[in-house]
């Protein structure tokens, strides 16, 4: 007489291949997955420490959010206090709420988180009112909330355009002024 062995159940079977198919995931996951870069050099020498795919949010006394900072890299420096940042996009926020954009090719948050300095490419602007200052290097001062260049900038509002040799903005009124050399284009708005 042959001894028959007992057919396992369709659930032992669909366990099975649930089990396989997660261990062929992961082993999948696990070998898309990035190693982190190499470790910054600085001439402000070794960084204590660096942080990928960042996203850092800074709040002021009432715990209200006033600057936000994305970037794929953040790299922090002991010996001269600067975060120093690749690609950043930025949102200021102004006293009325209202959020403000800029971006750069690289920026540092200097000693104490003051100032911030976008360089190459740098731009900011105001959704609300529709204008955007372009520039190579802009400077912006986190407690008077005072932008400035340190190079030729451009302002634009909707179709207008001015150029200067240097802007200063202050985001809490609005205000903007062009200095030096100032030349622009100014075409009637149209009515439709």
């Amino acid at each position: 007489m042959a001894l028959r062995l007992a057919r396992p159940p369709a659930k032992f079977w669909l366990a099975l291949i649930l089990l396989a198919l997660g261990g062929l995931l992961t082993f999948i996951e696990q070998r898309d997955a990035p190693s982190p870069g190499p470790v910054p050099q600085d001439t402000a020498g070794e960084p204590d420490f660096y942080l990928e795919s960042a996203r850092m949010t800074r709040f002021d006394a009432e715990g209200k959010p006033y600057q936000r900072l994305e970037t794929p890299r953040l790299v922090h420096t002991p010996v001269d206090d600067v975060i120093r940042a690749t690609t950043p996009d930025i949102r200021l926020y102004d006293d009325e709420g209202r959020i403000w954009f800029a971006s750069s090719n690289s920026s540092t948050l200097g000693p104490d988180g003051n100032p911030l300095t976008l360089k190459g490419d740098a731009w900011i602007e105001a959704p609300e009112q529709g204008w955007r200052i372009e520039t190579q290097t802009l400077v912006y001062d986190i407690h008077e909330r005072h932008a400035w260049s340190e190079s030729e900038a451009r302002l634009s509002q909707h179709r207008q355009r001015v150029r200067g040799e240097r802007v200063d903005a202050w985001i809490d009124s609005a205000r903007m002024r062009l200095n030096g050399n100032v030349r622009g284009l100014h075409p009637p708005i149209s009515k439709e």
